[in-house]
C-alpha cells in the first residue's frame, strides 16, 4: 500500500488478472439485471461523458432534480441487484470500517469520457472510507485537498488497482482527466470499469 497523501491510500495491482476477469464477468451480470443508464446533472441536464449503474441496497443517482441516492434504479423502477460478495471482500481487507458498504457505483467510461473534480458528499456520515476498483484502461486520476481551486496531483489507475479514499483524504477533490487506450486487454472493446463502494448512512 501506498499513502498518496494522508488518508489517500493506494494499492497498485491488488486483484490479479484472474481475479479481474472474474469480476469484469460479475458486473456484466449486475448490469443485465441493472442496465447502464447515462445520468444528467441538476438543473441543467446537462448528461454525464460516464454511463452508471449501481448494485447494493441503495445507488447513487444524479438527473435534473438532485444528486442522491435511491433503492430503485431510475429506469427500470427495479430494486438494485446485491452487492457481490467478491467486492464485500476487498471492503473488508481494505476500509478499516465495521459497517459494510450500501451502494457499489458501477461507472462505466468510454475511451474519451472523464470526470470533472467533485467530492463525495451525498452520504450521511463521511466516517466511512469510499474504496474504488479500476478495471480495463488506465486511467489519469487527479485528486487534491479538500477546497476547490487548490493544489492537485495525479496517479495513473491500471486495471486491479484499488484506492482507498478515507480519513483526511475522505472529502478530497478527485476526478478522472482521461482514460488511456489500449493498455488493457481486460475489456474486450476497451474503456474502463471504475467500482465504487460507499457507506450511505450512519451505521
Amino acid at each position: 500500500m501506498i499513502e498518496l497523501q494522508p488518508g489517500l491510500q493506494y494499492y497498485p495491482s491488488y486483484l490479479d488478472r484472474a481475479s479481474q476477469q472474474a469480476l469484469v464477468a460479475q458486473v456484466r451480470d449486475l448490469i443485465r439485471i441493472a442496465p447502464l443508464f447515462v445520468p444528467r446533472m441538476p438543473k441543467t441536464g446537462q448528461p454525464f461523458s460516464v454511463r452508471m449503474s449501481n448494485c447494493g441496497a441503495l445507488g447513487w443517482v444524479s438527473d435534473e432534480t438532485s444528486y442522491r441516492y435511491q433503492p430503485q434504479h431510475p429506469v427500470t423502477g427495479q430494486n438494485w441487484p446485491d452487492m457481490p460478495q467478491s467486492l464485500l471482500d476487498i471492503w473488508q481487507a481494505v476500509a478499516q470500517c465495521a459497517a459494510l458498504p450500501e451502494a457499489c457505483l458501477i461507472n462505466f467510461y468510454e475511451v474519451t469520457a472523464k470526470m470533472g473534480l467533485h467530492q463525495d458528499r451525498d452520504e450521511q456520515d463521511f466516517s466511512a472510507p469510499v474504496v474504488s476498483v479500476s478495471l480495463g484502461d488506465t486511467c489519469l486520476f487527479r485528486y487534491g485537498g479538500t477546497t476547490r481551486g487548490g493544489k492537485t496531483q495525479s496517479v495513473k489507475l491500471a486495471s486491479g488497482d484499488v484506492l482507498v479514499l478515507g480519513g483526511a483524504a475522505r472529502l478530497a477533490f478527485h476526478g478522472v482527466d482521461r482514460i488511456m487506450p489500449a493498455t488493457s486487454t481486460l475489456l474486450e472493446h476497451g474503456g474502463r470499469i471504475n467500482l465504487t463502494m460507499r457507506r450511505v448512512t450512519r451505521g
